[in-house]
């Protein structure tokens, strides 16, 4: 069986495996097997002689199984069999990664562009901060804000807290993320939250001005003069 060969590829020795590998797994979609043989020829090098014999006893796999990885490699374009002279002049046969390398690149630009995009679409929010600061966000103040992003604080949630910390005069992340955190502690979580949550407080406000106008003695204040 497949999986008891694999079990027998995993027993036989130790491959280096780089992280982004893992990290772009389902973009490769290659079966275990398939992605476990393609680590083994990465761990190989360049100028990968094509020895069967040798990937079998390495691998603890058989001749056959080792050609059908390849095959499966080859028509998925992720490996190439290239012919070239050695250094003795004679023709051999070299497994050629260079497909592999260019599907990882594709890939990872892919992501680079992905998180681009999102920070583009999330500009607006930064641009705004620094507008109001009057001055570039520092690094650690572009994480900040990037970890509200992150958290799932919407935009609007934010520039809002930075417009009452303007109204208070307050250019000051810590003092955003304080207003951020009691909204978000209260289900605060848009703009029209927020108008409501003002509205509230406002007649809260203006309810207990008058109760305090209305229990005031009069006559009390008008003896003591």
């Amino acid at each position: 069986m497949k999986t008891s060969k694999l079990v027998a590829m995993l027993k036989k020795g130790n491959f280096v495996v780089p992280i982004y590998l893992f990290q772009l797994r389902d973009k490769i979609k290659l079966d275990m097997e398939e992605f476990m043989f393609l680590i083994y020829l990465t761990n190989l090098g360049e100028n990968i002689l094509f020895d069967v014999n040798r990937f079998s006893s390495d691998l603890n796999i058989s001749v056959p199984i080792i050609l059908s990885y390849i095959d499966d490699l080859t028509e998925k374009k992720y490996v190439s069999v290239d012919v070239r002279k050695n250094d003795k002049n004679v023709m051999e046969e070299y497994v050629n990664l260079d497909l592999f390398y260019d599907k990882l690149t594709n890939f990872m630009i892919d992501d680079i562009n992905h998180d681009n995009e999102e920070v583009t679409d999330k500009s607006n929010v930064f641009e705004a901060i620094e507008k109001e600061f009057a001055r570039p966000l520092t690094p650690v103040e572009f994480e900040i804000v990037h970890a509200w992003l992150e958290q799932g604080t919407s935009e609007e949630l934010i520039l809002e807290a930075l417009k009452e910390a303007v109204y208070s005069g307050v250019s000051n992340l810590r003092y955003i993320d304080k207003i951020i955190y009691e909204w978000t502690k209260n289900g605060i979580k848009t703009r029209l939250d927020v108008e409501n949550n003002r509205k509230n407080f406002k007649q809260r406000q203006e309810k207990k001005e008058k109760l305090e106008l209305f229990d005031y003695d009069w006559f009390e204040d008008g003896e003591d003069e």
